[in-house]
């Protein structure tokens, strides 16, 4: 591997607090889409019969969905 590769696998070269920022970033994406899922699930479980129906869901297939906790996929 070049020495460019192995410094960055390596943390070399990288300026002190990117790691943290990456972090934090990708925390609060993983936040934003557990409670997108969380909303998206409330939704589903309040369509009637007739708005499942329209997007191809049976009552049951709802509510396996709505039960899901937000960490679930």
């Amino acid at each position: 591997m070049s020495d460019l590769v192995m410094s960055r696998m390596s943390g070399e070269g990288v300026r002190p607090g990117t790691r943290a920022r990456r972090l934090a970033g990708a925390t609060w994406r993983l936040v934003g889409l557990m409670i997108a899922r969380s909303r998206e699930r409330q939704v589903l479980a309040s369509l009637d019969r007739r708005m499942l129906r329209d997007i191809g869901i049976t009552p049951e297939q709802a509510g396996r969905e709505a039960r899901k906790r937000f960490w679930e996929v």
